[in-house]
């Protein structure tokens, strides 16, 4: 028997938001086996772990659990992690059961499953920190202040990036706008332009945005191809925050909780070891290596492992908080509830394109830390393995709960 994922109705909706949501061209859409969105998930048989990402530093541990062979040690079978080349495609290949387990940014889970009913699940963090805004070399910038009346790019309105983003310009007095690319943009306001991470380095190059927000590796990207800055990383904005998330069908968890619980465990063991062997990382995954991520070794090497070392980064400010401890990208798997709260509360107060975000005012905080996330799985893995706990900012004494912390 198989089971569809959304009602007709509901899928109709779907087709027409992703149209704005994530700038899916509409010929995408109708070839797309979204239009099928089938997934059999009553066989007793365990599924295949398919896995699909995004190639950037955020799909390191479902990647490292794929190389370091932590999947097939569980008895999973597992299939070459897919790589896509937009958030929306990503979406769209969950959405059909193409994959079954993928890294959102940790706001989508939230749209698709309070707006569109889509049962996802977050079992895991997939890191934290590992993103920066970035600028063009002519514009000489130095705080948030500094944006106003430009454009700057991101790489998804329902993102932990355009959140963010919007909460530092508010801070600085400036008003985030969402205008065509040739409106005129007064010197209080900032233009938000909706870009694929993957296009983000050449709309710079090309003058198309004078700055930008995503994950890494585009920010060393923007660094070493179109001499742009950093302005600032966003783990030295929001400490240690979450960017994506491990992701499941509710109903696979259901179904099948002893392969869920396999996934997780090797989720967990990824992260442990790329938490303490961050100059393996770009050996094993860039283009020299696996070329799950296709980017050169040094530049991947940049992306992850070069931060408060880099006196650069001090003096211009792009670091302001080195005390934090944090790395440029680390990797820690528990979803704090804490987090979820912020994240809740912030995306009612955040521009969202031209989706239809009423839903977002609705929604109970405490509720969805309670209903979106599974904490089963992630903190069974974290009794089984230890190493997690060697990550930034976790109190050996209360690892399960903390404080977020936000400084502009």
């Amino acid at each position: 028997m198989k089971n569809n994922l959304l009602q007709d109705s509901t899928r109709r909706h779907f087709l027409r938001e992703a149209l704005t949501v994530g700038g899916l061209g509409l010929s995408g859409l109708m070839t797309s086996p979204l239009l099928a969105n089938t997934l059999d998930n009553t066989s007793k048989t365990e599924p295949v772990v398919k896995i699909g990402y995004l190639p950037i530093a955020d799909a390191t541990a479902l990647l490292l659990a794929e190389t370091q062979g932590y999947l097939q040690e569980e008895g999973l079978e597992v299939a070459v992690p897919e790589r896509v080349n937009s958030w929306t495609a990503l979406v769209r290949g969950f959405f059909s059961g193409r994959y079954n387990v993928v890294h959102f940014l940790n706001p989508i889970p939230i749209w698709l499953r309070y707006h569109f009913n889509v049962p996802v699940k977050i079992v895991a963090w997939a890191h934290t920190n590992g993103s920066g805004v970035v600028t063009a070399p002519h514009l000489n910038a130095r705080t948030f202040t500094d944006l106003g009346g430009k454009q700057v790019g991101v790489p998804y309105w329902f993102s932990m990036h355009n959140m963010v983003l919007q909460m530092g310009l508010r801070h600085a007095g400036l008003t985030p706008v969402i205008r065509p690319a040739k409106a005129a943009v007064a010197a209080h306001e900032v233009n938000l332009r909706l870009l694929p991470p993957s296009l983000m380095v050449w709309a710079l190059q090309a003058g198309n945005l004078d700055a930008y927000i995503v994950a890494e590796p585009h920010n060393a990207s923007g660094e070493i191809q179109a001499g742009a800055r950093l302005l600032r990383f966003t783990g030295d904005i929001w400490r240690n925050h979450p960017c994506c998330v491990v992701c499941m069908d509710e109903r696979d968890t259901k179904a099948y909780p002893q392969w869920a619980q396999k996934v997780v465990n090797a989720m967990v063991r990824a992260q442990i070891f790329a938490q303490n062997n961050k100059a393996d990382i770009p050996r094993i995954l860039s283009q020299e290596g696996r070329n799950y991520l296709p980017v050169p070794t040094d530049l991947l090497d940049k992306a992850i492992n070069h931060y408060s070392e880099d006196e650069t980064y001090l003096k211009t400010g792009a670091i302001r908080h080195h005390d934090w401890g944090s790395g440029r990208i680390d990797f820690a798997p528990w979803p704090y509830p804490s987090a979820t709260r912020l994240i809740v509360d912030n995306l009612k107060q955040t521009l969202m394109g031209h989706a239809d975000t009423r839903f977002l005012q609705q929604l109970d905080s405490e509720f969805v830390i309670n209903d979106l996330v599974d904490y089963d799985f992630v903190r069974t893995a974290m009794q089984r393995y230890s190493g997690w706990e060697d990550a930034p900012g976790i109190d050996y004494a209360n690892p399960f709960e903390r404080e977020e912390m936000i400084v502009f």
